[in-house]
């Protein structure tokens, strides 16, 4: 973080996660308090009186910008999935926190544009100033780097508002990044700083965490997480359940970078697929809905699955991070 950036009170001053069962995630709309949080360094609070957005680096016309500037900017309103990519030291493990909400603010790229964009200017840098450890690694500020392309090419948000009222301390206010398609680790909290330039920032959760390794050409590379896996989950019956006699729906919950074209659903662990009513998208960025009509074959243990094949071809795995999901339930 640059010198003039003040520090905010970070309480609690640890990593911080809280995330509900999926099955607590029936709504198109996630209601706020079932929206996963996961803050790495703790949650900052920042007064927003005296919070500034800076625009710098690459541009001909620096600016800074108060909240309520922020505020009189163009605004519009973007339904998106958020994920978690989970925690980056064991990246294989699931842990299905999502939501969709429906956020209120205004595109980054017409801000960047009236700061006069030099033509060195590929990446924008989004920086917030929370601080502290996380993964035995110390780190004076959160920051994550987005392609240029992709702030032109998407609605990326400044965003103030969540499912029509304002940010919380714990989802960024109060402003953050929104970059929709993207893994929730790009789209910052507590934004102050944009920095645009031509490199890679080097930071903890840049160049030493959020990092996977991808087969390009033939060969392995690693590439920072950016575009969100295919995935699925059912969110009805829930782990657990016990179901009476007769017709169940299956219902859950799929998404991707892009649209979902496929979802199917296993009732016996993965032995046999049978094709999910699969609801087309409502909006671009927004996950979509299946539902499977099941008629149980006999009581006892039952495994379902789910599994989401996006418009690009891909099937989401039976292992990683995104694996497909199962749950177990009991018919009486």
């Amino acid at each position: 973080m640059t010198a003039d950036t003040p520090r905010p009170l970070m309480d609690p001053a640890a990593t911080y996660r809280r995330q509900v069962p999926v099955s607590r995630l029936e709504a198109f709309q996630t209601p706020t308090e079932d929206v996963y949080v996961i803050a790495h360094m703790g949650i900052a609070h920042l007064n927003v009186e005296e919070w500034s957005l800076r625009i710098e680096g690459a541009v001909e016309r620096p600016q800074r910008l108060s909240f309520d500037e922020v505020r009189r900017l163009q605004a519009e309103t973007l339904t998106s999935v958020i994920e978690c990519y989970g925690n980056p030291v064991e990246p294989d493990v699931p842990t299905r926190r999502v939501g969709n909400v429906v956020w209120g603010g205004a595109r980054l790229a017409p801000l960047l544009e009236r700061a006069g964009l030099q033509p060195r200017a590929t990446t924008v840098w989004l920086e917030a100033p929370d601080f502290g450890r996380f993964a035995n690694l110390e780190s004076d500020g959160y920051v994550k780097d987005v392609p240029l392309e992709v702030v032109r090419e998407r609605p990326v948000l400044l965003a103030w508002d969540m499912n029509g009222a304002p940010l919380t301390a714990e989802h960024g206010r109060p402003v953050r990044a929104l970059v929709p398609g993207d893994f929730g680790t790009n789209s910052v909290k507590w934004l102050t700083r944009v920095y645009v330039t031509d490199t890679r920032p080097e930071s903890p959760f840049t160049t030493r965490l959020y990092n996977r390794r991808v087969i390009v050409d033939g060969r392995e590379v690693i590439e920072p997480v950016r575009a969100l896996d295919v995935h699925s989950v059912i969110v009805a019956p829930a782990e657990g359940d016990a179901l009476g006699p007769g017709p169940h729906a299956v219902r859950g919950w799929a998404w991707s970078a892009g649209t979902v074209a496929r979802v199917e659903v296993s009732v016996d662990g993965g032995g046999a697929w049978e094709d999910a009513r699969v609801a087309p998208p409502v909006s671009a960025y927004a996950w979509q809905s299946f539902r499977y009509e099941w008629m149980p074959q006999g009581t006892g243990r039952h495994v379902l699955a789910c599994r989401a094949t996006d418009a690009r071809g891909r099937v989401q795995s039976p292992t990683g991070r995104n694996r497909i999901h199962t749950i177990t339930v009991t018919v009486r």
